[in-house]
């Protein structure tokens, strides 16, 4: 790594992309993983679609007790 580095070329916010959404991926342990996999086969439907499903029920759940 050079000691010095000239940033009198650079160009402020060039690669800045404001309406850019992220896609953040999240893991999950071996066990969680295989049985996710296996329910979501059985399903006939991807793993994501199936975490999806039950993640919004719990929401949903959640939210019925708070209010």
């Amino acid at each position: 790594m050079k000691n010095e580095y000239d940033f009198s070329k650079g160009e402020r916010g060039r690669f800045f992309k404001p309406d850019v959404k992220l896609n953040l991926p999240i893991y999950l342990d071996k066990d969680i993983e295989s049985w996710f996999t296996e329910k979501a086969k059985a399903k006939g439907i991807e793993v994501q679609q199936l975490v999806n499903q039950l993640l919004r029920k719990d929401i949903s759940l959640f939210n019925e007790i708070i209010e």
